[in-house]
């Protein structure tokens, strides 16, 4: 679980299953590239879960495993500290 961008992808999946460009939507700043391989590692970790629907257009959604679940639950109160210390967190060099 290390970078920036896997705390914020799981968070989102939180809310419900997500297709690939609503999540490139919704994670502000991430690129296409990055998504993919981020999206990849969680999946390979067993906290991600990729659906493909054979349909024209193909259609893939993401959505957290139940292991993932049990990550977010524990990301939340880390993410709560995090709001309520950005002042002295954005004032670090």
């Amino acid at each position: 679980m290390g970078g920036k961008w896997k705390g914020l992808i799981l968070f989102w999946l939180g809310e419900g299953p997500l297709r690939f460009g609503e999540l490139r939507r919704t994670v502000a700043g991430i690129s296409e590239r990055m998504l993919i391989l981020q999206l990849r590692e969680l999946e390979a970790s067993g906290l991600v879960h990729r659906e493909v629907h054979h349909q024209v257009p193909p259609k893939v959604e993401y959505s957290l495993t139940e292991f993932g679940h049990s990550l977010l639950t524990a990301l939340i109160p880390l993410g709560q500290w995090g709001e309520d210390h950005i002042e002295r967190l954005k004032a670090l060099p």
